[in-house]
This record gives C-alpha cells, structure tokens and sequence, in this order.
C-alpha cells in the first residue's frame, strides 16, 4: 500500500515485508521521492518488528543500488568460473535456454535436468517453492529440499505434531527462558525485544550453546555442552525430573502417550554419564533440570543447528520432551518454540502442481549437488543443465571442490538467476537479472512469528530485472506451456495460493492486508494447554506412533512427492546419537583431526547474502576461525594469524581469532563469507561431508573435525 506523503507530493511510503529466511520477516516502510527509494526501515505499527530491522537490512538500499548488481541478461564469454559475461537481450536468453532445454530433453530426456531453489528469498510467490510447478511440468529431476529445518520439522512431527508452539509474543509471561542452540541476538533479533521484557519481570534466561555466542554473554547462565551431545543432555534433565518426582503427573496422565518407556530410556542416562558425555558438571545438570522444571511457566527456544549433527534428529524429539514432562504448556508463556510456519494456510498443491510430476521421476537431494555434477553418483541419464534461483549452492551445500569440478564441466548447461555475480553466478553460461524485494509484489510467511505480512512494490525493477514469478511465466512461454498456473499474474497468485477461507484466517482479507501490511492468525497463544498436539494420538507422543509404524512423510518435502522415510529405522523413543566425527566418539579419525569443527551464523550476512556489500564486508571482517588459546598455543598459532583449516575433504585458509567463547577442542568459523574473497577461493563448505543427520535427511554439516595449522 502506498501511505499518505511526508512531504511533497513526489514523496510517499510503502508498506513491505523483508524476504529474508529469517523467523522475524520484519514488516518494512519504504520511501520514494521521484520514483527512487530513499529509505528503509521498521515498521512502527507491527508488533513484533516494533520499528526497527536488523543490521543487515536496514542498509537494504546499498543492496537494491549497488553498482555491482545484474540488470540485464548476460551470457558467459569466457571460460567457467572467470566471471567473464557479455549482455544479451531477453529474447536471446530466452531462446537459448529454450534451444538448449529441448536439445537435451531430446538427447538425454528431461530427466538430465536438475533444478536448484531454496531459501534465498522466502515468500509464498517467489520463495522456496517459485520453481516447482515449471520443473514438475518439464519433467526434470526433481531436487530434493532438505538443507535445513528438514530435521527440526521432522522430529516434531514425531514427537509433538507440527505445532507452532507457544506464540512468540508470549515470551514475556515466560518466568525460566531456555535459548538453546540459537543466537537470537544474530539470528532472530526481534524475539529479544520479549525476551528482555520478560527478564525486566524477573524471568531468568539461559543458554545451552558449545559457543558464548553474542546472546550468551547476555545470558543469566551459559552452558557449553560438547557438540553434537544435547540429546544426552536432555535425556538426563529428564531422568533428574522423574528420579526427583519433578514432573507433572496429571498433564502427563492426561496429555501424553509412553511415558513408561521414556522413563526406561532416561534412566540410561544417569547424571555421571551425561556429564561424561556433554562436559557439564554434574552439579549443572542437576541444577538446570531442577530449575526448569520448578520454575514455571518455562519455555524453550530450539535452534536449527541442533538438526546439523548425526544425532539432531533425536536430540530434537528429546527436547520436545520437556514442556510435556514438566506440565510448562499449561500455563501462558510456557512451552517450546522452534518454527511457527506449520498453521500458515499455504494451497500447496496450487503452488506447487505435484499432479504434472511424471510417475517415477528420480529424487536428488541438494546436499549432494557436488556428488550428482561429477558423477559420483552414476546417474542415468547424467546431469545435463542446472538451474538455479534463490541459492548459492557453492558456498551453502557441501563438497564444495566437487562442486567447483561438476560447475565447471564445458557440456553442463547452467542457468543462474541473481541479483549479483556470486559464485555461483560465476560459472553460469546464461545469468538473469532478479528483482529485489521493493520491485515486486509478494506476500510473507513466517517461521518466527505468526503474522502474514503483504509486500507491495515501492519502485519500478531496476534495469530489465524481474520477479522469479515472472522468469518463470516467460520460461513457460519459451518451452510452448500453456497450462494456466502459467499465466496467473500476481495478484491471482496471491489469491490461489492461500486458503482464505481457512478458520486461521479468520478476520483477514486481501484488502486488510494491502492497508495494514500485516495481519496475525487467528491462533491461541498458548495451544497446548489442554493437550490437543497436531499428532496420531492427539497427545504428545514420547513414544512415536509414526516411528512404529514407520511411514512418515519428511515435512520438508511436501512438494507433491510421494517419498517416504518407510523402512527407515526410528527409535520409537528418543536416544542419544554419538557424533560421527568426534575425539570420543572416532578417536582414530581424531588423532589426525582432533578439532571439531562447527559453521555459526555471521553476524552481518544473512548465509551469503549481503557478503559482497563493502559496509556489511567492514563490519564482519576477513573469514576468520576461532579457535581457543591452549588449542593455538599447542599449534604455535597467534592472533590474527593466517592458518589453514583441513581434514582429508578440503581446507581453507582464515584468520586465527584466539579466544575463550569456543571450548577446548573446537572451532569455529562463520559461513557466509565468498569463496572468491577468501585466500585460497575456498571456504568452510570444502570441508563438509555429505552425510546426513538422523531425521529428515539434514545434512550433518556441524559433525566434522578437523586440523589447524599455521600457513607458512
């Protein structure tokens, strides 16, 4: 919506929303004078953006305006990877993608060619799923997206039911705030704002991280237990509960199935064992089992790194455990909070059209692009022409030195579309120009918050870059599709691709949400009061009637595919996964590699986004590691020394940060930084294995060890 001037009749503001993957989706006002925008910032009006937006947006201009974004279509002129490009018009690309597409699908069949999106833009038009109704027409393999959440989403859905949980909001009536695995101040800023209210009212607040990340130095209490061993700490929270008659008895009675075998589970994991396995003391664990559950309402906000070690899944379902056991759900501002995007009434088949995939259409998982482009893995027919939108799968997917090989193939036809020459984008044969966010309509949900939050565009595209919804009507058009989900505009989307008539939805319109620019569902704050968990039994599941009976969807892939994790071995119970790549757990591998190696979120990139902007570049710094000074000193390593990070995958070169926020035994390096920028154009992604975690086939990217030497 356009608001009222300020001043002057060539100056107005728009109402938008931040398309980041980022659980706050902040609501935004844009300023025009003259068809240009001349701010960005917080809308005051929203609850849960409260004017402010985070350091890396609120220099969103430097983004839309920097001299170094693609405005046109661009074919590769030199060789791959040198970043040498010359413009052609949209017809030429066009037809050249449309000539190439139909020359290989007549070879190789369309099966030779492998889509690439996921979360580089997160709405409901141009996000995630922009892509699939195309791909699923084309007949292409289709690419299978579990780079993250896809763990988390499928632990609840064993556990508790994709439950959004406790409504953030509710934060401030939490008396015990567990933070665990998630740097809020970095990574969901806005929750702070409840967080901090709730501890003005004399709430306590706790983080359970390996890393005194920015959020634990403010933290009431910190606990660093060793990567990848939460689940053992859980399940020994949980038998100090039972063994001390802490737990509530009548919510478990009522509300719960398998407590029995829970309680069997947990008391295999005595206080002594836990802090064997974590590295807490045991006078900690008792303590923190002790307070969480007397201290009510207690709540818990899960991270998404817990899904990134061998034993995330399980470590997940544990967790989810606790508010259960403990009777937190009872009570407004007690519960668990992970992703609340579950209730948003997306019509995913409408978005989607899983009814165009072709039966027995192959399945490959984006973790393993590296693997699919070499040949590693014997495709038939081999991968012939990639495509990619919304990712930069060469900094955010692993095997980043295959991946560079399989890019770099001459016969490999690869389309990139992008606001930037990333790294990517350096190997394309055709880039093509994307909008930014002020240049398109789009409407936002959230895993943060439970606002739907309506973009308008405040200017005019930019040269001749465009929205991925339009790419995606002009390829469409390029191939001879005339199916109608082809030529829906906009604003038609908007209105198929929700359900408006959803019982959440109840109280909002279209219009309502053009003149607000937000508007929250209709949605309890505190939904599990009286049990009532989106799960088989209705109750909270300690033992998973799913896993039984094995034959779960993965929530992540509810793409219209009939892929499921059948046959798939689930404790029925959670247990405690051992790392694959730890000094207790593959001693032999760590006497070769003995640093665990973990990625965090950099504080001024959102991923790789905004890594190539000088101010956001000033403010982060050179790729760096942090490394703790008895492992340096050991290794004869100084401050802001250049050291190459390896193990038999790859390595890396960066800066030494010697310091105490990391433990003894493990380092840390933050992900984000470009590949062409970093000392030896390689980054942390070169270390990564392809393994996946134990649910949902997330890929285990923090369960990696390593070695770190001084590059002479």
């Amino acid at each position: 919506m356009t608001i009222a001037p300020n001043s002057g009749e060539d100056e107005h503001r728009v109402l938008g929303a931040c398309p980041h993957d980022c659980p706050d989706t902040c609501s935004m006002i844009t300023t025009v004078q003259n068809g240009q925008a001349i701010d960005v910032r917080g809308n005051p009006d929203h609850p849960f953006t409260r004017g402010t937006l985070c350091g890396k947006v609120d220099k969103f201009l430097d983004r839309v305006y920097s001299p170094d974004r693609v405005l046109y279509p661009l074919r590769r002129s030199g060789v791959k990877g040198s970043g040498q490009f010359e413009r052609i018009s949209w017809d030429e690309a066009l037809k050249e993608i449309g000539d190439r597409f139909q020359s290989i699908i007549a070879k190789y069949g369309a099966e030779a060619i492998m889509p690439y999106c996921f979360s580089g833009h997160q709405g409901i038009l141009n996000g995630l799923m922009v892509s699939d109704a195309f791909f699923n027409r084309l007949g292409a393999t289709i690419a299978e997206k579990t780079l993250c959440s896809s763990g988390c989403a499928t632990a609840f859905e064993l556990s508790c039911g994709l439950t959004y949980g406790l409504d953030p909001e509710a934060f401030v009536e939490s008396k015990y705030i567990v933070l665990w695995a998630s740097n809020v101040i970095t990574t969901n800023i806005h929750l702070w704002h409840f967080i901090t209210e709730a501890r003005k009212r004399g709430a306590k607040l706790v983080v359970i991280d390996p890393i005194r990340t920015r959020t634990a130095r403010q933290a009431d209490w910190h606990l660093a237990p060793r990567p990848g061993t939460d689940a053992a700490l859980a399940l020994g929270m949980i038998n100090i509960i039972i063994q001390e008659n802490l737990a509530d008895a009548d919510y478990i009675e009522k509300y719960s199935v398998g407590y029995a075998e829970l309680k069997a589970r947990a008391s295999e994991f005595p206080v002594d064992r836990v802090s064997q396995i974590t590295g807490i003391s045991v006078e900690d664990i008792q303590t923190l089992a002790q307070d969480y559950a007397k201290i009510q309402p207690s709540v818990i906000r899960l991270g998404v790194a817990l899904e990134r070690q061998t034993g995330g899944g399980n470590a997940i379902r544990a967790i989810c455990c606790l508010p259960a056991l403990v009777g937190a759900w009872r009570k407004l501002g007690g519960g668990l909070v992970q992703a609340t995007l579950w209730p948003f009434p997306l019509n995913f088949d409408v978005i989607q059209r899983p009814d165009f995939i072709r039966p027995k259409t192959r399945i490959v998982n984006q973790w393993h692009l590296g693997r699919a482009l070499t040949g590693e893995m014997e495709l038939d027919p081999p991968i012939q022409a990639l495509f990619v939108c919304n990712s930069n799968p060469l900094l955010s997917a692993a095997d980043q030195d295959k991946m560079v090989a399989g890019l770099s193939r001459e016969e490999l036809f690869t389309v990139v579309s992008e606001q930037f020459f990333t790294d990517t984008a350096s190997f394309a044969d055709i880039i093509l120009p994307a909008a930014t966010q002020i240049e398109q309509l789009e409407i936002m949900f959230s895993w943060g918050h439970l606002y739907l939050t309506y973009n308008s565009p405040a200017i005019q595209p930019l040269g001749e870059a465009v929205s991925n919804t339009e790419l995606f009507r002009r390829l469409a058009a390029a191939m001879g599709f005339t199916d109608d989900c082809f030529q829906l505009s906009d604003e038609q989307m908007v209105q198929e691709f929700l359900d408006w008539s959803a019982p959440v939805m109840e109280g909002i319109s279209l219009e309502r949400l053009q003149q607000q620019g937000y508007a929250k569902l209709k949605l309890s704050q505190s939904p599990h009061a009286e049990g009532n968990f989106p799960t088989p039994s209705g109750k909270m599941e300690f033992v998973s009637s799913l896993a039984q009976n094995g034959d779960f969807v993965i929530p992540s892939l509810r793409q219209g595919l009939t892929d499921r994790q059948s046959g798939e071995v689930v404790d029925r119970v959670p247990n405690y996964i051992p790392p694959a790549e730890s000094v207790l757990s593959n001693p032999n591998l760590a006497a070769r590699y003995p640093l665990s190696l973990l990625s965090i979120k950099p504080h001024s990139f959102l991923n790789s986004s905004y890594g190539n902007l000088p101010k956001h570049l000033k403010l982060e710094g050179s790729l760096k590691i942090l490394i703790h000074p008895q492992d340096a000193e050991a290794r004869g390593i100084v401050h802001k020394q250049c050291v190459r990070v390896f193990n038999e995958r790859g390595d890396f070169q960066a800066i030494a940060h010697i310091t105490d926020d990391v433990q003894l035994g493990v380092v840390a390096s933050p992900l984000g930084q470009w590949r062409r920028l970093s000392p030896i154009s390689k980054t942390l992604a070169a270390l990564v294995a392809t393994t996946y975690s134990d649910l949902g086939k997330a890929g285990a990217v923090s369960d990696t060890l390593v070695e770190v030497i001084v590059v002479v």
